[in-house]
């Protein structure tokens, strides 16, 4: 079942101010991703588990953990 779930608005920097960021350091390409970490409460990965981002308009991409 779902383990957390949290929204762009709780976060603490904008995604703007990050890529704003990040691009000041290094050139960003297509299909970089920027990890961002979690909202509170949440325990360590384990191998098993799956990791599922949905972002509206592109759709949803899931993994699975191994380990």
């Amino acid at each position: 079942g779902l383990v957390q779930s949290g929204l762009v608005s709780d976060m603490i920097v904008s995604p703007l101010a990050l890529v704003a960021f990040i691009s000041e350091v290094m050139t960003l390409h297509p299909g970089d991703v920027i990890l961002t970490g979690t909202p509170p409460g949440v325990g360590p990965l384990k191998s098993g588990d799956e990791v599922c981002v949905d972002i509206e308009g592109i759709g949803r991409l899931c993994n699975p953990v191994v380990g």
